[in-house]
């Protein structure tokens, strides 16, 4: 019996260390981060500003489409300041208890990671006034005519926050980020480059025209770049010899659906719904989302932001309107000019 468990011991152990042995894709340093080059510059002044001062590091915040290094950069600063990284998000605090909890466990100069920062309740959030300015909580004991209040001091501790949607955070919270930076898609050239390495990593062969290719429908996101990557290496050990070029890689995203500019089956369909059901529009995203039986919050946060930036999509006081170039990319004619005029449907350079 004793050996029986022994070796389900032994194999639970071999199971976690296979787990454990997935290749990590992220950067660990400032020097191996590829794109935002200027946020990283900045980033890298302030830190090494504060290790030299042995202080704390200003309070932080990131905004911006998802899969773009929010998350990432967060690691960094916890790895280049050599201190513990909270990891917990805004859904996930749902009472002040659950804050105070994290916010007393700190030790001076941790980092508290709170991604979906916009989603914290409203209660949870004025906790964190205090928290980050004076770096003290403020507990009411009882109710009624018995309440009385206890000022609990904290470690001085840096809060780096992350949102999608920057325009939902109060004012007052947003005020309290010493540093606050918007992380911008990435060009073609950081792409390959972020394919590249990634390559490396997971030890698989690619040329300059495969991670080209890639890079060309990772929508100027590098996690869907590290995505699509893990699904062409599939492709080329199944299908090919194993070495991605670019017939692999265009014959790999082909069947997963990713069109030249990276528009993914979901991206075509909010399209077409705004040119074949409504004329092009201009559509309220309500209307689009009901068509469509998709969450409103799913077209804003991952649908929209890059449609907007290939210049496919458009948005006006009325609505939301279907460039010419998305009429010419879909093979669509009807195309009709917003109030006969073309400022607006320019193609991008």
């Amino acid at each position: 019996m004793e050996d029986t468990n022994r070796e389900s011991c032994d194999e639970m152990e071999g199971h976690a260390e296979e787990l454990h042995s997935i290749p990590d894709l992220r950067p660990k340093r400032f020097s191996e981060y590829i794109g935002q080059k200027q946020i990283v510059e900045t980033l890298q002044i302030a830190v090494e500003a504060t290790r030299k001062r042995s202080d704390v590091l200003d309070h932080v915040l990131f905004y911006g489409p998802p899969g773009l290094g929010k998350t990432t950069l967060a690691h960094i600063i916890s790895n280049e300041l050599d201190v513990p990284l909270v990891h917990t998000s805004g859904p996930a605090l749902e009472k002040g208890g659950d804050l105070i909890s994290i916010l007393t466990h700190l030790k001076q100069g941790d980092v508290l990671f709170i991604d979906e920062i916009h989603r914290l309740p409203k209660i949870v959030e004025e906790f964190l006034y205090s928290a980050m300015e004076d770096f003290a909580i403020d507990i009411i004991f009882d109710k009624g005519m018995n309440a009385r209040s206890y000022r609990a001091k904290l470690e001085p501790f840096t809060l780096v926050g992350a949102t999608t949607r920057a325009g939902l955070l109060s004012s007052p919270l947003r005020e309290r980020f010493g540093i606050q930076r918007p992380l911008d898609f990435y060009t073609i050239a950081e792409l390959q480059k972020v394919i590249v390495r990634s390559a490396a990593i997971l030890d698989v062969t690619i040329d300059e025209e495969g991670a080209l290719e890639i890079a060309n429908r990772s929508r100027g996101t590098p996690r869907i770049a590290n995505q699509l990557l893990r699904r062409v290496r599939d492709f080329a050990q199944v299908r090919a010899d194993g070495h991605i070029n670019k017939k692999v890689a265009t014959d790999a995203l082909k069947l997963e659906g990713i069109d030249k500019l990276g528009l993914n089956p979901l991206d075509v369909r909010f399209l077409n719904v705004i040119i074949e059901f409504y004329k092009g529009g201009p559509v309220g995203l309500e209307a689009i989302a009901a068509t469509m039986q998709e969450e409103p919050d799913t077209l804003i946060d991952v649908v929209e932001p890059f449609l907007l930036k290939a210049g496919l999509l458009i948005r006006t006081s009325s609505g939301r309107r279907a460039t010419e170039l998305a009429y010419k990319h879909l093979n669509k004619t009807g195309f009709k000019k917003a109030g006969g005029s073309s400022s607006q449907l320019e193609l991008p350079q």
